[in-house]
């Protein structure tokens, strides 16, 4: 019998009001921040590539149409559950130049110097995504699917044009005066005119077209050496940048083993160190088994009170014990354990919010040894692949490589550049991730992979900083707890809080007047949080008839199937 396939796309565009239906499909399906890598991630599938060719497809792909946080020049991590029962996850993170320090960032009299982590060359780490996306096609790939055709979708959309949609047209304009302070990147992100982008413009982006090239015919070395890696080091000697040819040449991602914890009966795999997102994610969800979820209604001031003391609670560990564990003895077992959630559970008053200088990290002793995007994928066998990248801010450092058309990334501000002192997130770091030579920076990236019964459930993760973490662990009981379809679980209003600063955040028009109330009688400190979102999680749930396709309706976030 003749198969039909039947392709289905869904751009999503409503922060508030009823969420629109999932996305369904029979083989497969991606959910992405771009409607054209969404596609292309499809099409990959359809010419007998797996999730993972399918993932690096698009993790390509994401460089061209959404450069804000689709990068070749940030880094990131990869979850894979496959069909076979192999589970990995890729640690292709940015890692510190050889000549970096623990106090570069400082002045003479040990304060940070305003910016320098933030937008200048020095911010940049050496990036991981080519080496990462390679390594992981290379390793887990169908085979099926050369490196130039993993390429060639991306290439594409660079050399010849796309359209830009309403959002990204709109994104560009807003960040016109950004773009100004780079010369590199105002040739290509501000229009020649000086008019306003609109939706429908064609936008190419030569440069970048030439790098990925270099990359699709050269692999990994059409990046890390060759002309690619001359202009990454001249845009370094055009300020206070730090990598050098050897830094590029030395770089590796590594595999590391997923964490690993249960919730009900599903299974939850996510990254561990550098990533401090699935540790805190098992953890805040190991003391939630110690609640009346079931009792509780979704959003009530019961229910956000003990979210935000759990969620206190596993950021205080986070500050403490979190760091690049090549470098720092991160107590895992202690955090992971269902005994010391019982422990960490136990100090929670039910009618009280706690205050975070009253809240501390847990001890080891006695146990052993804004911008960033997810995309999700599952292909026709089960295999399942969860990637979440990024360049730290929107648009990185704002500082392009110059005739190589992609953007630094400023991963160094995720380091403690001064121990207990905030990052731009307001996350407060200590020792275990202070800046080292070769070392990685702590992150909140959390893409994660439920399984059921032996088999993905769902697939998922989100951009955000810190809001990363409670954004998935909200989404994630959103389906398990309450219910809810995909769609409905990625679009529900969120909060968040994460120990420092002592408040508790929500969305516009989030919470009722009374559960506000009700929280604050608590004593808690409510307030709507400054960004318009947070966080964007995209998911996929498998359930007994279909795999649906949840785009979140934040911003423009695309779930294709077929």
């Amino acid at each position: 019998m003749k198969k039909i396939y039947l392709l289905i796309t869904l751009v999503c565009t409503t922060l508030n009001g009823a969420s629109p239906d999932p996305v369904f499909s029979e083989n497969g399906m991606v959910v992405s921040t771009s409607r054209q890598a969404s596609e292309i991630g499809i099409e990959i599938l359809q010419k007998g590539g797996n999730a993972v060719d399918a993932a690096c497809a698009v993790g390509f792909a994401l460089a061209v149409t959404s450069p804000s946080n689709g990068n070749i020049g940030g880094g990131g991590f990869m979850v894979a559950h496959m069909v076979d029962g192999t589970t990995f996850t890729l640690d292709h993170r940015e890692m510190a130049p050889a000549a970096a320090h623990r106090d570069m960032y400082l002045d003479a009299n040990g304060n940070i110097i305003e910016n320098m982590s933030l937008s200048t060359r020095a911010a940049s780490g050496i990036p991981g995504t080519v080496d990462g996306l390679l390594k992981a096609w290379q390793d887990y790939g169908s085979g099926n699917i050369s490196r130039r055709e993993l390429l060639a979708p991306a290439i594409s959309l660079a050399e010849k044009r796309f359209e830009l949609s309403h959002f990204e047209a709109t994104r560009l304009n807003n960040f016109k005066d950004f773009f100004l302070k780079n010369d590199a990147a105002a040739k290509v992100f501000i229009r020649k005119d000086g008019n306003p982008w609109k939706d429908g413009d064609i936008f190419k982006q030569k440069d970048l077209a030439r790098t990925l090239k270099r990359i699709a015919r050269e692999g990994r070395d059409g990046f890390y050496t060759g002309k690619t890696a001359d202009l990454i080091v001249k845009e370094m000697k055009r300020g206070n940048g730090f990598i050098t040819h050897n830094d590029l040449l030395n770089y590796t991602s590594k595999y590391r083993d997923p964490v690993k914890g249960d919730f009900r009966e599903y299974e939850i795999l996510s990254m561990g160190p550098p990533s401090s997102g699935g540790a805190v994610l098992i953890e805040m969800l190991n003391m939630l088994e110690y609640a009346e979820l079931d009792s509780m209604s979704w959003n009530s001031s019961e229910y956000i009170h003990l979210l935000t003391e759990i969620e206190r609670i596993a950021f205080a560990d986070r500050a403490e014990h979190m760091g690049d564990s090549d470098f720092w003895n991160v107590p895992l077992t202690m955090l992971l354990s269902d005994e010391y959630a019982a422990k960490r559970f136990g100090k929670i008053k039910i009618d009280e919010a706690a205050k975070s200088k009253d809240v501390y990290h847990g001890d080891p002793t006695g146990y052993e040894s804004k911008e960033t995007t997810h995309f999700s994928v599952l292909d026709k066998d089960g295999n399942a692949v969860g990637v979440t990248t990024t360049l730290n801010l929107s648009f990185g450092s704002g500082i392009m490589v110059e005739r190589a058309g992609f953007f630094l990334n400023n991963e160094m501000d995720d380091f403690s550049s001064k121990p207990g002192t905030p990052n731009f997130f307001g996350l407060v770091g200590k020792e275990a991730n202070a800046i080292e030579p070769r070392k990685r920076p702590l992150s909140s990236m959390t893409p994660t992979i439920v399984v059921k019964n032996g088999n993905p459930f769902m697939i998922i993760g989100s951009p955000g900083g810190s809001i990363i973490i409670t954004a998935t662990l909200q989404s994630i009981l959103n389906v398990v707890v309450f219910d809810m379809d995909v769609q409905e679980a990625v679009s529900a209003p969120r909060t968040h809080s994460q120990w420092l600063p002592d408040i508790l955040f929500y969305e516009k028009r989030g919470l009722s007047e009374d559960v506000i109330q009700n929280l604050e009688q608590k004593g808690h400190v409510v307030k709507m949080h400054p960004w318009e979102y947070l966080g964007k999680t995209n998911a996929i749930v498998v359930t007994d008839e279909w795999i649906t396709g949840g785009a979140d309706t934040r911003g423009e976030n695309t779930a294709v199937g077929y």
